[in-house]
């Protein structure tokens, strides 16, 4: 735990594998960029965490309203949806 002007921030170590190469990457911009690598890392993490994403994995797109079509109408006369068999033969009859 550190003080950082006034507020108790809280951290903690933790360990994970990454590619070698991402790696050596990661540390020469840093090094370029005059920073510790952990500041690097905890940047691009915050940054992936600030923008929404959909389940998938891609960024969330922007919402679009669904426009439902509806028109009168019902199930055809004679036509019982709880009856599977019934229903197979109502369509073979009403092709």
């Amino acid at each position: 735990m550190s003080s950082i002007y006034g507020s108790t921030v809280f951290r903690m170590k933790t360990t994970f594998d990454i590619p070698e190469e991402l790696l050596v990457r990661a540390k020469k911009l840093a090094a370029e960029l005059r920073r510790p690598l952990r500041t690097l890392v905890t940047e691009g993490l915050r940054e992936q965490l600030r923008v929404p994403r959909n389940p998938i994995g891609g960024r969330a797109s922007t919402r679009r309203r669904i426009r439902w079509v509806t028109a009168a109408g019902g199930l055809p006369p004679g036509l019982d949806l709880t009856n599977r068999e019934q229903m197979h033969d109502w369509l073979r009859r009403h092709p």
